[in-house]
């Protein structure tokens, strides 16, 4: 097993010296409540099928995720699919993340048909009060994790959750599709209500390090990026990552897959097998962390997590 200081040292002694990333180590004050730096989140878990098959390929690849998310969102899901999520994840102590559904990519508007930017936006304050809708039907369901792409509506949910509306423990996790590639982007999101920040894709390391120094929020960041976001495969990146962001959930996406939103029946077998796979890119960078870095504690689930309440 070769450490990333061996591979530096070896680097050096060829006359190719690797310059030093941010952090040289994790400080104890920026972990997780269970003292790891890092965590694995699966995305694009789309029904309680996908989540089935994420949680067997984990178990048998041995994994601890702590998250999944979800992307077509809340008003894709029946109320016996969202009853069926929030059960597992209780039962294994993942928090389940749902997408707030309704957003500008889908609707009549234009705009989006052409750019990203605005994909995830809610055009109008009803679309808004439709995403309020998602969260309340959720929540009732037992999720206490919710995906949002849109600024405002994450304002809106920060006031429902204080004035009690909704449960004053519901995690309020940015979308990658609301751009945060900076410090002082991620200070607003956290005024705004955001429990947990999903940053741009394409971020050095020295840019990490500034959004981690402006923020107490767990970073989000794919380490492996979907072709629409970028289609980066960052695994080799992981340790200095993990030194500049932590506490971080290292989200796996992948390259050179299908979009898959909004998701049903009509796909197959496709979410399942892509799911399987973002658990294996996940054993894949577990192990080379701990080659690399064996000083990092491994993850596992803790109170911390928004795990389903039933």
């Amino acid at each position: 097993m070769t450490t990333l200081a061996e591979l530096h040292a070896l680097m050096e002694r060829l006359g190719h010296p690797v310059v030093p990333a941010q952090a040289p180590a994790v400080p104890v004050a920026s972990r997780f409540a269970d003292g790891a730096p890092y965590r694995f989140e699966i995305p694009s878990v789309e029904g309680p099928d996908v989540l089935e098959a994420v949680v067997a390929e984990a178990d048998r690849l041995g994994v601890p995720v702590a998250r999944t998310s979800q992307g077509s969102g809340v008003m894709m899901l029946t109320d016996d699919e969202i009853g069926r999520m929030a059960r597992l994840g209780a039962e294994r102590g993942i928090e389940v993340n749902l997408f707030l559904g309704p957003r500008a990519a889908w609707d009549t508007g234009g705009q989006a048909k052409l750019t990203q930017a605005v994909g995830a936006a809610a055009r109008g304050n009803a679309m808004v009060a439709a995403c309020l809708a998602d969260a309340l039907r959720a929540c009732s369901q037992g999720i206490r994790s919710l995906l949002v792409g849109d600024l405002g509506t994450l304002d809106v949910l920060r006031e429902l959750k204080a004035d009690g509306t909704l449960p004053p423990n519901l995690v309020l996790k940015t979308s990658v599709l609301m751009p945060l590639t900076n410090g002082p982007t991620a200070a607003v999101y956290e005024r705004l209500g955001a429990t947990t920040v999903n940053v741009g894709t394409d971020l050095t390391v020295p840019h990490l390090a500034e959004i981690r120094a402006a923020t107490r929020l767990p970073i989000d960041l794919y380490l492996e990026v979907p072709d629409d976001q970028g289609g980066f495969v960052r695994f080799y990146e992981a340790v200095e990552i993990v030194r500049a962001t932590a506490p971080v959930y290292l989200k796996m996406g992948l390259r050179n897959a299908p979009n898959i939103y909004p998701s049903g029946g009509h796909l197959g077998v496709v979410p399942k097998e892509l799911g399987r796979e973002r658990v294996r890119r996940a054993a894949l960078v577990q192990r080379l962390i701990e080659q690399l870095d064996p000083e990092l504690a491994k993850p596992s689930q803790t109170s911390d997590l928004g795990v389903p309440e039933l």
